[in-house]
């Protein structure tokens, strides 16, 4: 039965509400099929606004390749801004998709990519709009399956309650496979409804059905154990791998965005995991081990994106793009390809001990130099080799000089601030590095006009990492170390007014701590939050500390427990923690030792060039390292022809 679009009851609405043609649909590239030709329909939902959904790759990736399969309709959604969503409640607007405007209730499947935790409730959002009850056991089989992914939903347990289901890891074929699964429970004629469908993708081993886990607790509020309930539900879930990534070009097609987004640019992931060991890092561990994608495939998807895009600028993505083993032919393919055009590259930050001037060269050689990113993370050694990024400081000024005496006049700077271990010297050292790098750089110049920006967030333990067992520091003493450092900074002016600073207060970073490692019961905390107006929990002008804090202590002190115990109280060695029951192939004795390590002061090797650490994951998904060289060039190594949008300077970003 065919679904109408909304789009003419939604229509006189946006004349009344800030960047309406974010709601509009048409992209260049998106994709409308015909609703009753499909068997199997997604909806796809970045739990943020437009500007920052559209970009994100995770979902690019399987709009396209579900929208591949003949039988299959893939539609997006994002974060409506609170001013459409008073609208649409008033009109009777539900929740739609910006493709084919049509209802998110309708679909088979409603896929949420949460790539922060602080998205949590705009989803409650979407659900109400959508007329999805919030809680998975109030769904009836007329409801989508309301599916979370991404690294957030390696923690699933707070939302537990509003999840029908979780994919850990890569999405590329757990989606074919999970399209699969619909598909022939349709076709048998849908037995045993819902739980029956819900119980087959459980089964897999690969889906993780939060119902069918039962979670007990000790008297002290601490988890007893999570048991599988039924014959038929794995007491583990693991998380899936693509190890191919040349077999996955994707996207082909990248969508081009109708209204402003955070990242205007055509992007293409040249490797996936990390094996560098960063503690905090969540991305580096849970996406091991690393696979790389080789230069002749990098080529060939930079010349197809960019003939579909006009974008007039690649990204090349990845956790530490420059430790890809053939970055620098990478990179030099494409600048040879691209010379003489309107085409940029760009890496994100780099690390300083992956640096060389001749890479950042080939990265400005059309004419596109713009400031150096390092992320040092901690302002001490002591601290550094705390979360186990082994540079020193002698590394980093000899960095910056070389880029300094280069031409570049502009250099930005991440840290950390609430490691553990940390102390305000730890902080302070920050001032000190800074100027130290203004005056290595006035040194190489010659020149006293450059700048160093210091940006600095909140440190937030995260699930599956060696610090998942760390104490959280309160926000108070997190505000009074910025605060000194601030000062610091600003002791000595001539060198001080050359360096920038910017941070946020601790109160948003110890509610995302919260959230990434709470458990079920923080569910009501976040329901709570959301019924008090909660939105937009990521963005600063809509976070309210005080609605966490009210919603904390009225819901946590029946369960004997307070926002305290889930963030600034550290773990013990031995407790269940509420994500053990999710494999990301990543030993905890592993990961214990490396948090012991940490608080020795101990750091670890990369394992790609160094023996194995034993960290669990190869063994444990039947996977390996994957790196280079292929020995295969960038081909077609000549210039692109005089037909290639990217030789027209007339195109515009937007295509």
């Amino acid at each position: 039965m065919s679904v109408e679009s909304v789009f003419p009851r939604l229509e006189p609405l946006l004349p009344r509400v800030s960047k309406p043609v974010q709601y509009v649909g048409g992209e260049l590239n998106a994709t409308v099929k015909d609703w009753d030709a499909t068997t199997v329909r997604w909806a796809l939902m970045y739990p943020d606004a437009y500007e920052v959904g559209l970009p994100n790759q995770g979902v690019m990736i399987l709009y396209e390749i579900l929208n591949e399969q003949p039988d299959v309709l893939a539609e997006r959604t994002y974060a409506v801004w609170p001013d459409l969503e008073a609208l649409m409640r008033e009109h009777d607007v539900p929740q739609f998709t910006v493709d084919g405007h049509r209802p998110v209730g309708a679909f088979d499947v409603l896929g949420v990519s949460f790539a922060t935790e602080l998205g949590y409730t705009n989803l409650l959002t979407a659900l109400d709009l959508a007329g999805v009850p919030l809680h998975a056991v109030d769904r009836t089989e007329e409801h989508p399956i309301v599916l979370g992914g991404g690294h957030a939903a390696f923690n699933p347990e707070p939302i537990a309650d509003f999840l029908d289901a979780a994919v850990l890891g890569d999405g590329e074929e757990s989606v074919l496979e999970i399209t699969d699964l619909i598909r022939r429970w349709k076709a048998d004629g849908r037995p045993g409804g819902r739980t029956e469908l819900l119980t087959r993708l459980a089964e897999t081993g690969q889906v993780y059905v939060p119902r069918f886990y039962e979670v007990e607790y000790l008297a002290d509020g601490a988890i007893d154990r999570v048991r599988p309930v039924g014959d038929r539900i794995p007491a583990r879930v693991a998380k899936r791998t693509t190890m191919d990534l040349d077999a996955w070009p994707y996207p082909k097609q990248p969508l081009v965005p109708l209204a402003e987004s955070v990242h205007e640019r055509m992007s293409v992931e040249i490797f996936r995991g990390c094996t560098r060991g960063c503690r905090f890092c969540q991305a580096g561990m849970i996406t091991r081990p690393v696979r790389e994608r080789s230069a002749e495939g990098i080529g060939a998807m930079v010349q197809r994106g960019l003939e579909a895009t006009g974008f007039e600028e690649v990204g090349l993505l990845s956790l530490s793009s420059a430790d890809h083993s053939e970055i620098a032919e990478v990179t030099k393919g494409l600048a040879d390809r691209y010379e003489g055009t309107n085409t940029g590259l760009s890496l994100p930050s780099t690390r300083v001990d992956a640096f060389n001037v001749d890479l950042a060269n080939e990265l400005a050689r059309n004419g596109r130099r713009s400031g150096l990113t390092f992320a040092p993370e901690g302002g001490s050694e002591r601290i550094r080799r705390v979360i186990n990024k082994m540079v020193s400081e002698d590394d980093l000024i000899r960095t910056v000089t070389t880029a300094y005496a280069n031409g570049w006049r502009q250099v930005k700077l991440y840290f950390m601030c609430g490691l553990p271990t940390e102390t305000d010297e730890d902080i302070l050292q920050i001032a000190r590095m800074a100027k130290e790098v203004i005056r290595a750089g006035r040194a190489a110049s010659g020149n006293k006009d450059i700048r160093c920006t210091v940006s600095i967030g909140g440190f937030v333990p995260k699930p599956h990492t060696p610090f998942q067992w760390a104490a959280q520091f309160d926000p108070d003493t997190i505000d009074a170390r910025l605060r000194r450092l601030r000062a610091a900074v600003n002791e000595d002016r001539s060198l001080g007014r050359s360096i920038g600073m910017r941070y946020h207060d601790g109160k948003p970073s110890l509610i995302e701590g919260l959230l990434s490692r709470g458990d079920r019961r923080i569910g009501r905390v976040i329901e709570r939050v959301w019924r008090e107006g909660g939105r937009f929990d990521g963005w600063t002008e809509h976070f309210s500390y005080r609605r966490w804090l009210d919603a904390c202590a009225a819901e946590l002190p029946a369960y004997g427990v307070d926002i305290d115990w889930f963030t600034t109280r550290e773990r013990t060695e031995h407790e269940t923690l509420p994500w053990d029951h999710l494999d990301s192939g990543l030993e905890k004795e592993w990961l214990w030792a490396d948090w012991r390590d940490a608080l020795d002061e101990q750091e670890q090797e990369d394992c790609r060039w160094t023996p194995c650490f034993d960290c669990g994951v190869c063994p444990a998904m039947g996977t390996d390292i994957e790196i280079g060289p292929s020995g295969r060039t960038m081909l077609p190594i000549s210039p692109v022809g005089q037909g290639s949008p990217v030789r027209n300077p007339s195109l515009s970003a937007g295509g």
